[in-house]
């Protein structure tokens, strides 16, 4: 697919330059330097709603009503009515605002309004003021930063879970309903009431690349969620990164329609600064990718063009469904679309040949369809792959500024980052903080990596696996489970949107996987089944047994090849750190979580999916002793051997059956299954 026709968009031409080190660790780096950028964000603001005032800096709606609009000269003002009233309740860099909102208009201005001013905000899912989980992950949060004041969506709906974390003194403003009885609270139509006053520019002058401009909460993958300090030059280099990679955005201020929650840096830092850097448009999307919501999303990008558009490979497999059968879709998403991104998790095959195939059937061109790798602590933009490519993977070389170092660790290299987009730590945790850097400064981001081409960064890198994630089996080898995940994800067809995998000092993997009910009730066939009916329906068991059984053939060894899965018939929780509200699982969570889960999947209790494909084995060879098929097993591998566990004899003797393809030494080695 590289050699197709791409559209023709403007993009960033890197110089690299690296060197290998006598111990094995490559540094790696751009020679073009990074450009010039602001001290602070906002002066992007300022300077749009002065070049051009009417234009729309961000649009929200509900449902397919009318979208309610602000431009950048409206949002300027707003920002700074909204600065002088939280400098005069007296917020400040050690007493931020936190924001317990889903995206909206008021939640984007009143962050803006408390970084105008010097004040950082932090936007937490408001699935953590659930009263289901005791507020559990909000008390986490609130042991480590102290608010001057709570700014909620629905003011009686988050008001219990502000008195119960933070106390019933805490000031609450809402966007709508304020809640009877309770003192010390604004609405947001007061506080945009506020004239200014010349405190609100005084206070903005005093901000610079080191002001704080915002707490991101990491989604807990290894422990409790923690305060990543974001800092004004975090946030502006990070933006002139992509300018350079995104040129076309330089020519062409951008329209993106987005789902994503701003609690999260791919989002919250790098979509909702992305616009404002460049003077674009902003189109909130309520949907999500899922089967209740994707119908919004579906509405939404039928009616706006976006000119970048980014996905994860959830959305992605359901707009391509939809969009093989809406011509109109099809061709209102496509007609300026300059770039399409995937992250989040791997994107499967199948979704990639489908959006290269759309694009061209719908433009005669391909859109090229990127990828990168980074993370709250990087602002989040650090690695990015723009050549063309024939499948999902590469993420790509460092970005204008970014210093990538390597090191040489069992086998893999762990990926280490330094750059003006880094973060200087978490708050008030000189510990962690520490222990985040190595001896040089570099970050390191928990991410293993592989050369794309062995021993040259110009061709990029694959993602060999989170570092946190990885286990061994019982025979010391070692899983790389975030790579292993993407495969099977897309071995499965489909079918599964994503993996949890099992084994650890284990003797064989396995693997609890996530149904993608949408593929499965068409597989089926008979729309009144209830989501039970069809998990165990015959259909979907035996194309599940097909898809794993040609994984396992597939597999290389014990360490990629998975045994029995197990599908998951309970959504996974998001107040227990299951999955982040944008559909990432944290595995070592629904391991804990779901113990019960991963014992039935190894004692092969109901519902397990179990098959062998005559597999070759390294771990142990038999040796044929009788004619009854009595076997001895050796602890020593050897070539010819094949079979699955040991436990019954599938031998020509013993049966008249075997595996194809029968090794050449058939009378003597011979064949087991589970």
């Amino acid at each position: 697919m590289a050699e197709r026709a791409a559209r023709s968009v403007r993009l960033w031409s890197p110089k690299l330059a690296w060197e290998e080190r006598a111990n094995g660790e490559f540094i790696i780096w751009r020679e073009d330097p990074l450009g010039p950028y602001p001290r602070r964000l906002n002066e992007r603001l300022i300077h749009w709603a002065q070049v051009a005032p009417d234009r729309v800096w961000m649009a929200d709606r509900q449902g397919i009503g009318p979208w309610r609009k602000v431009t950048y000269a409206e949002a300027l003002d707003r920002v700074r009515r909204i600065g002088t009233f939280l400098l005069a309740a007296g917020l400040s860099a050690e007493k931020p605002l936190v924001i317990l909102s889903e995206n909206s208009i008021e939640h984007a201005l009143m962050a803006l309004g408390a970084q105008h001013v010097g004040v950082p905000s932090a936007a937490i899912a408001p699935a953590y003021a659930s009263a289901t989980s005791g507020f559990a992950k909000l008390r986490e949060i609130a042991g480590q930063i102290v608010p001057g004041m709570v700014f909620a969506d629905d003011g009686t709906a988050f008001a219990p879970a502000v008195d119960a974390v933070f106390g019933a003194d805490m000031p609450l403003a809402a966007q709508r309903n304020l809640p009877a009885g309770r003192g010390n609270t604004h609405t947001f139509e007061t506080i945009v009431a506020t004239e200014p006053t010349a405190a609100v520019d005084d206070a903005f002058a005093a901000t610079g690349p080191d002001t704080v401009a915002k707490f991101l909460f990491t989604s807990g993958t290894t422990g409790a969620p923690k305060a990543v300090i974001q800092t004004q030059r975090m946030l502006c280099s990070n933006q002139e990164m992509i300018a350079d990679c995104y040129a076309f955005m330089r020519d062409e201020p951008p329209v993106v329609v987005d789902w994503a929650p701003w609690n999260h840096t791919a989002s919250g830092n790098k979509v909702f600064n992305l616009t404002i850097y460049h003077g674009g448009s902003y189109y909130i999307d309520r949907g999500k990718p899922s089967p209740a919501l994707i119908g919004q999303t579906i509405a939404n990008l039928r009616e706006i063009a976006p000119t970048w558009y980014f996905n994860v490979p959830a959305g992605f497999e359901m707009l391509v469904g939809v969009m093989r059968e809406d011509e109109q879709l099809r061709r209102t998403f496509f007609s300026r679309l300059n770039m399409l991104m995937y992250a989040g998790a791997g994107l499967a095959q199948h979704s990639w040949d489908a959006l290269v195939e759309l694009s061209e059937q719908t433009l005669g061109e391909r859109v090229p369809l990127t990828t990168g790798l980074g993370s709250t602590e990087t602002g989040p933009f650090a690695l990015y792959c723009t050549e063309p490519q024939d499948g999902p993977g590469n993420i790509g070389i460092p970005s204008q500024g970014v210093v990538v170092k390597l090191v040489p660790i069992d086998g893999k290299y762990e990926l280490r980052l330094k750059g003006p987009n880094v973060t200087p730590g978490y708050w008030r945790n000189p510990k962690l903080t520490a222990e985040a850097f190595d001896e040089e400064g570099f970050y390191r981001i928990g991410d293993a990596v592989k050369f794309a081409r062995p021993g040259d960064p110009r061709a990029g890198f694959y993602f060999d696996g989170r570092t946190a994630e990885n286990f061994k089996l019982d025979t010391g080898t070692w899983v790389a489970v975030g790579v292993l995940r993407a495969q099977v994800v897309n071995q499965f067809g489909g079918l599964i949107r994503d993996a949890v995998i099992t084994g650890e000092n284990r003797a064989e993997l396995g693997a609890l996987v996530v149904p993608f009910m949408p593929a499965l009730r068409e597989l089926v066939g008979e729309p009144d089944l209830s989501d039970a009916e069809v998990l165990g329906h015959g259909k979907v068991r035996a194309a599940l047994a097909e898809r794993l059984a040609a994984h396992q053939r597939a597999a290389s060894g014990s360490a990629t090849r998975i045994r029995r899965v197990l599908v998951m018939d309970e959504p996974l929780r998001f107040e227990k750190g299951e999955v982040t509200d944008k559909g990432s699982i944290n595995q070592r969570a629904v391991l804990a979580q779901r113990g019960a889960l991963v014992e039935a999947l190894y004692a092969g209790g109901p519902g397990v999916i179990q098959v062998d494909g005559g597999l070759r084995h390294e771990d142990r060879w038999c040796e044929r002793s009788g004619d009854g098929g009595a076997v001895r097993g050796l602890a020593r591998p050897r070539r010819g051997c094949w079979h699955g566990r040991v436990r019954r004899c599938m031998c020509s003797t013993a049966t008249g059956t075997r595996p194809r393809p029968w090794p050449a030494r058939s009378a003597r080695w011979h064949w087991w299954a589970t």
